[in-house]
């Protein structure tokens, strides 16, 4: 039996940081024999009769170190309380006790996996697919460790340049699957305009990119889209953009396998189960599965489609929405799965790559 609850102490911490944050919310605590079961547990149990969140907020899955703002926060917090007094500040307790991420810096040899990290890439990749089978919407944030609110979000910044959101609600993996009318295109489309609510990004101007390739009607797609946010009633500046150089690098256009695919020895058995699940796939799930991509897509690709994402940033925006696909159903593609998420956004600075898997949009109202 246990001497006393182990997560009193961490329930304080979260009830200070609700009322730090002057947000509502529920807070819910679960102990679990890992950070997968864990997450499961607090899907199920977060939130409260209709008012369950539906979607999962996760920070990437890479080398950054992880750095604790509330840690810097409380501090800051206690030096401007009693800045004549700044010998105690030391002394005073922090606001929030939360559990370290990682190990040190100069301790790399810690944690399970010699890096510091208690996590590994097959278990991050099973969180996400175990909240997408629990019918949970999944949003991963990258850079955010350089993200400036001051800098970018000021009044006396907002009048000196334009804040641009770019968006591009595709799935940049399939480029046969260029729908912008998916649950997950307009589930990604509702957090932009979502955030350009907020009253500190109602200025920010949201950039929306349309993929076009050679022999189809860059202005009929343009309409098309344009008609789309003029029904959903979202303000976004619509940017067409010629891809066809990136497209030619994919294996579905070169009629075979991905050039990372030469290195590999998979044997024709494979070939034949992969084979037979495409064309079986229907076309919804076509759309937003990623079957075979896993073993098929070439870094060339990914490499190509990261530049064109970066050449598309002038002027730079505060953050980027990209579309993540779904992890793929063999377990063993899990680890290719993150490394393809990785190039794709590859100093790209601050990014969420989203996937819904509800409706949230409708048009009838």
């Amino acid at each position: 039996t246990l001497p006393c609850d182990p997560l009193q102490a961490q329930y304080d911490s979260w009830l200070a940081l609700v009322d730090h944050l002057n947000i509502k919310a529920f807070v819910n605590l679960t102990l679990a024999d890992s950070v997968r079961h864990g997450v499961q547990h607090l899907l199920f149990i977060s939130g409260l009769g209709g008012m369950r969140p539906n979607t999962l907020v996760l920070g990437f899955y890479d080398d950054c170190l992880p750095k604790d703002k509330l840690i810097e926060s409380s501090l800051s917090a206690t030096e401007s309380s009693d800045p004549l007094n700044s010998s105690q500040d030391f002394e005073q307790p922090a606001l929030y006790r939360f559990a370290y991420l990682r190990g040190s810096s100069d301790r790399r040899d810690y944690g399970e996996f010699g890096d510091g990290k208690v996590l590994g890439p097959q278990e991050y990749v099973s969180i996400i697919s175990d909240a997408m089978k629990m019918l949970k919407n999944v949003v991963l944030a990258r850079y955010f460790n350089d993200f400036d609110r001051a800098q970018v979000l000021l009044p006396s910044s907002l009048a000196k340049r334009v804040v641009y959101v770019d968006v591009w609600p595709v799935n940049l993996l399939r480029p046969d699957s260029c729908s912008y009318v998916d649950t997950c295109s307009l589930f990604l489309l509702q957090l932009a305009c979502i955030l350009n609510m907020v009253k500190a990004w109602r200025k920010a101007t949201l950039r929306l990119f349309l993929c076009v390739e050679e022999g189809r009607s860059v202005k009929g797609s343009q309409a098309k889209l344009g008609q789309l946010l003029k029904d959903l009633r979202i303000k976004a500046e619509v940017h067409p953009v010629p891809w066809d150089q990136v497209v030619a690098l994919h294996w579905q256009r070169q009629g075979g396998l991905g050039k990372n695919q030469g290195s590999q020895s998979l044997d024709s058995a494979t070939d034949e189960v992969e084979a037979r699940a495409i064309e079986e796939e229907s076309e919804d799930d076509y759309v937003n599965s990623f079957p075979s991509n896993a073993t098929r897509v070439s870094d060339d690709y990914l490499a190509a489609v990261n530049k064109l994402i970066l050449d598309q940033a002038s002027p730079p925006p505060a953050v980027r929405f990209l579309y993540l696909p779904r992890p793929p159903a063999d377990t063993r593609r899990y680890a290719t799965y993150l490394h393809q998420l990785d190039l794709l956004t590859q100093d790209l600075g601050p990014t969420l790559l989203i996937h819904g898997v509800t409706p949230v949009i409708t048009t009838d109202l």
